[in-house]
């Protein structure tokens, strides 16, 4: 039997959009797919964006829940291309929602968080967390092995608009949570590849209503006092 050719065009092929997972696997052994995604496909020469990744992850969503959903942590650090794919969804659910109705989605972790106005952003037909939110919550949430790799890719990419002050600040602001002075810690660790300076004094943290100043102090770090 003859291997199938898949149309012209379409970057993401997926179980049951055309071919079956058997089909998808056949063309990926004979080099006319490439596979990016547990269950995705695409071209060889298509270079896989964050779009394309969110619109992977979102077709692993069940249809019924994927608005009331939104792709975090590790899931979204992947989505942003700063991080191996997961070997399950992280899903956000805001605590607004009633999260007991979502208990029995497959193939997923859900955390019941609250979300601000600022920490989703929609692509690819899929909520996901912002990247200063996701960045957040590896910090706080994400051990140490996983998370410091993720935040060093979040925070190297200018147009991920993550910069370590803000990182540090954001932390500081959250209310009184488990693991803050841990992910400042990890912080330490990032702050000499990132910045010039030295390592993070994680013995003197700030509270949230200390100025950006007494953070870049925190940091040790001079140059980061300059802009607001």
């Amino acid at each position: 039997m003859a291997t199938p050719s898949p149309p012209h065009h379409p970057e993401l092929y997926s179980p049951g959009q055309m071919f079956t997972w058997p089909e998808l696997q056949t063309l990926a052994a004979d080099g006319v797919l490439s596979r990016f995604h547990q269950h995705g496909f695409t071209l060889p020469d298509v270079r896989v964006s964050a779009q394309l990744r969110a619109r992977a992850a979102a077709n692993a969503v069940p249809a019924a829940v994927r608005q009331r959903v939104v792709a975090g942590r590790m899931t979204a650090a992947w989505i942003y291309g700063c991080a191996d794919e997961p070997d399950r969804l992280a899903l956000l659910v805001d605590a607004k929602r009633r999260i007991s109705s979502l208990r029995s989605t497959r193939g997923c972790t859900l955390h019941e968080v609250r979300l601000g106005p600022f920490d989703v952003v929609s692509m690819g037909g899929l909520m996901v967390s912002s990247p200063l939110r996701t960045a957040v919550d590896i910090a706080l949430h994400v051990d140490a092995h996983r998370a410091l790799p993720a935040l060093a890719g979040l925070l190297a990419r200018p147009e991920k608009d993550v910069r370590l002050r803000l990182l540090v600040l954001a932390i500081e602001a959250t209310p009184r949570v488990p693991h803050k002075r841990a992910a400042l810690e990890k912080l330490a660790l990032l702050a000499p590849a990132l910045v010039a300076g030295g390592p993070v004094d994680v013995e003197h943290t700030v509270d949230a209503s200390d100025g950006a100043e007494d953070v870049a102090e925190v940091l040790g770090v001079a140059h980061l006092e300059g802009k607001p």
